[in-house]
């Protein structure tokens, strides 16, 4: 068990540290081919931040754990959404645009409302639903990159590591990818093995310690930018996380290998779509998330960790 919870924290370093290098070679080269910045940040580091979600529920998937992979999706919005914008607000209160009223969090609704209607009503994500998440991407991603590039948005405090010459670029883009797939795969493995060992289903594992472990980039960008003040930064993190999670992950996933889903239960869905809606509540009263709202977040974050745990035991 030991050996197994050892794997389970090795595989998440070499996950998160081969997304870093993997985005810091990107934008590096993306750099050097004179693509403009705003395009880099919307597209490749925003991916970046994803990526250890994407190959952890590819894995996952091909293994024939899909609990695991549509847990991970799921868990990894409950704690962005709850605990992430919770922590972030009462490190301070986050300011909210209209925008992301009036248009982003609606599409994080709509996407969120979409996967939980694929899986209920028949318990799969066939090629057909994933192909259906995959259009919304690739929709969400043409509409959000003409809207910047239109409003001539600023290159704004995005996250642009240093520049690197070409073979760097490419070493490090190389060694990234090399490291989230050999990091997947362990994290994956140890995680199964700790939940037979246990006697815990896949899909706790993945609600808990998995999405836990992949939301970590999140928690760490998200906190740093509302103590700084930058909370646009904070929240438009979480909601494009939380959207590349579903249409993206869960649809890439889901073409490559068709997934049946048995262990993510209607309340895990419940609270994952009503945790969205009530961020959007705080959001649309006074346009901010209080220091109350936020603790009001975590503490049904910690009460929905609570009941998963103890149903486990």
């Amino acid at each position: 068990m030991l050996l197994q919870l050892l794997l389970i924290v090795i595989g998440v370093v070499l996950v998160l540290w081969g997304a870093d290098r993997l985005t810091d070679g990107s934008v590096a080269l993306a750099e050097r081919m004179r693509i403009p910045q705003i395009v880099i940040g919307l597209t490749i580091v925003a991916l970046g931040t994803s990526a250890p979600e994407f190959c952890i529920s590819l894995v996952s998937a091909l293994k024939g754990t899909a609990d695991l992979a549509v847990g991970n999706v799921v868990g990894s919005n409950i704690f962005n959404t709850m605990l992430i914008v919770g922590v972030a607000a009462m490190v301070a209160p986050m300011t909210i645009l209209h925008s992301t009223v009036k248009r982003d969090i609606p599409v994080a609704i709509v996407a969120s409302l979409t996967m939980a209607v694929m899986v209920l009503t028949d318990g799969d994500i066939s090629r057909v639903d994933a192909a259906l998440l995959m259009a919304g991407f690739l929709a969400f991603m043409w509409i959000t990159l003409r809207q910047a590039k239109g409003s001539h948005a600023s290159e704004q405090e995005q996250s642009v590591p240093k520049r690197y010459g070409v073979w760097r670029s490419l070493v490090f883009i190389v060694l990234g990818l090399t490291c989230l797939v050999v990091g997947a795969n362990v994290f994956v493995d140890a995680a199964a093995t700790v939940a037979h060992q246990l006697g815990v289903s896949e899909a706790v594992i993945g609600l808990t310690i998995v999405a836990g472990g992949t939301s970590l980039p999140e928690l760490a960008t998200s906190v740093v930018a509302a103590r700084k003040g930058n909370s646009g930064i904070a929240i438009g993190n979480v909601l494009g996380s939380n959207v590349m999670n579903i249409l993206l992950i869960l649809g890439g996933a889901g073409l490559v290998c068709p997934m049946q889903v048995q262990g993510i239960t209607a309340v895990d869905f419940a609270v994952f779509f009503g945790s969205i809606l009530l961020l959007w509540l705080f959001c649309y009263t006074k346009y901010t998330v209080a220091k109350w709202e936020g603790a009001v977040l975590t503490i049904l974050f910690l009460a929905y960790m609570s009941w998963l745990v103890a149903g486990a035991i």
